[in-house]
């Protein structure tokens, strides 16, 4: 009993102090642990599955868009990245550089990627001839490098997983439209299969992606108030393209540049889901990406038949489809519990002696601990119904949260109120100056743009904080 305590304990509750709950859990559900090198991660078991699923779930909506993958190198030349101007500007402080080959220095740098549009733009360059090649519309799923200051497990590390989408494109439309709808892809996988709410719209011009002419995000709302930026999109125009000298020949032979896009999403969308779905006892996970989505635990297992049933249901279910795996170590069923809720595995199934007897299983919601009796011959199906509704239900309850936390401020006194008294966003009218966002940031103590929504509402005729005469409606927030 004193173990099973100490399980729980060993997770500061989310009310007393966030940051901390936040690295119990990464710590306690065995996500990722910190490597030799600063603000580097190892990406334990536990952490790499659920990476491994939301990888395949999202790689299927790709493909089903028409994206091919493809795999380029970890180094670019610095004479490559200087190609564009604004985009190495907006990347320096982060870059990494390579400047000996062994024991031989080397005769240009090359850079780590932090991001990888120049080296597509260079495959391009030396492909693209005829509008017969296009449009090209790839993707590689690798890890960058990015020399960040302040770093966080998942949130923020120097070295990170994600998958960057990029793509060029004949015409300006077709170019934006694919911009579009891959932050709708973003939307729906992040909503459908993560059950996380979001707020979606275009960034502020000093808030878009270095080089980018748009970018489209989506932000999500974390249990402390802050948003977090889970998936980007940028329409690039032809900056990129044309500093490349990439130009097509159109049906009577003439050269035109072509319109590029870039889109990303990366393992810090694993901070969202423990921010989200998170609670005192650890981690919960939605059962579409959720690595096992139950854990059979035999009760009395001493006894006599009891471990060839569960062993028997195991098998069962796993031929039904389910990701699913048995606890059957010599610890107390109530550790087994704590253990199971902790990792943030869906459900469990408790088998025992007189479930047998009543030919029945118990199965645990994790998110409710809800116990529900199911009879052993249905399962099957009841399981995959159980998983759905906890789906759902997680996604209404973050739904919810997210609903309650954005207030609405026509004035600075509003907005300062909202944010010193509330937490989560905050919409408010804005003229459109950069010189206004940076003012309600030193007012308001670090509250950022965080998008324009796309179905703007209109809340007043003025600017929230220069009384002009507003353009748009923004969703305002700290961020991390």
């Amino acid at each position: 009993m004193a173990k099973e305590k100490k399980l729980v304990q060993s997770i500061t509750s989310r009310d007393e102090d966030f940051a901390q709950w936040y690295t119990d859990v990464v710590r306690e559900a065995k996500l990722c642990d910190y490597s030799g090198v600063k603000g580097c991660l190892n990406y334990l078991p536990n952490g790499y599955a659920l990476w491994e699923n939301i990888q395949a779930d999202l790689d299927k909506r790709f493909k089903d868009t028409g994206v091919e993958n493809v795999y380029l190198p970890v180094l670019i030349p610095e004479s490559l990245l200087q190609k564009e101007k604004d985009h190495i500007e907006g990347f320096a402080p982060e870059v990494a550089w390579v400047t000996h080959g062994g024991m031989e220095p080397l005769q240009e740098r090359f850079c780590i990627r932090p991001t990888s549009e120049t080296l597509f733009c260079d495959v391009w360059s030396k492909t693209v001839q005829s509008y017969r090649d296009l449009p090209k519309v790839w993707n590689q799923w690798c890890s960058v490098l990015r020399w960040e200051k302040t770093t966080r497990p998942f949130l923020r590390s120097r070295e990170f997983l994600w998958q960057e989408g990029h793509t060029i494109h004949a015409t300006y439309e077709e170019a934006e439209e694919r911009t579009k709808m891959m932050w709708n892809v973003y939307k729906d996988f992040v909503e459908q299969d993560l059950a996380i709410p979001v707020v979606a719209g275009r960034k502020t011009e000093s808030e878009k992606f270095a080089g980018a002419q748009d970018t489209y995000t989506i932000e999500a709302l974390m249990h402390d108030g802050q948003a977090l930026q889970s998936a980007t999109s940028h329409f690039f125009g032809n900056a990129f393209p044309d500093a490349f000298n990439i130009k097509y020949a159109d049906k009577n032979n003439e050269l035109h540049s072509v319109y590029e896009t870039s889109w990303g999403l990366s393992t810090r969308i694993i901070g969202a889901i423990i921010m989200v779905h998170g609670d005192d006892s650890g981690l919960v996970l939605p059962p579409r990406i959720a690595p096992v989505q139950t854990r059979v635990i035999p009760i009395a297992q001493h006894k006599e038949g009891v471990l060839d049933k569960a062993n028997e249901l195991l098998d069962t279910l796993k031929a039904a489809g389910y990701r699913v795996k048995i606890d059957d170590s010599e610890k107390s069923p109530g550790w087994k519990f704590s253990e199971q809720e902790m990792l943030g595995i869906p459900t469990r199934i408790e088998i025992g002696p007189k479930d047998i007897e009543n030919g029945q299983v118990v199965v645990v919601r994790r998110d409710t601990r809800e116990k529900i009796v199911v009879p052993m011959d249905e399962i099957t199906t009841k399981l995959g119904e159980i998983l759905e509704t906890v789906q759902k239900d997680l996604y209404a309850k973050a739904k919810a949260f997210l609903d309650d936390h954005i207030s609405t401020a026509t004035t600075m006194d509003e907005m300062k109120d909202a944010v010193q008294n509330k937490k989560g966003f905050v919409k408010a009218m804005w003229c459109g100056e950069e010189a206004c966002e940076d003012e309600i940031k030193a007012q308001t103590g670090g509250v950022t743009s965080r998008c324009i929504p796309m179905d703007e509402e209109h809340l007043s005729d003025v600017c929230v904080c220069c009384g002009k005469p507003a353009k748009h409606m923004v969703y305002w927030g700290r961020a991390y």
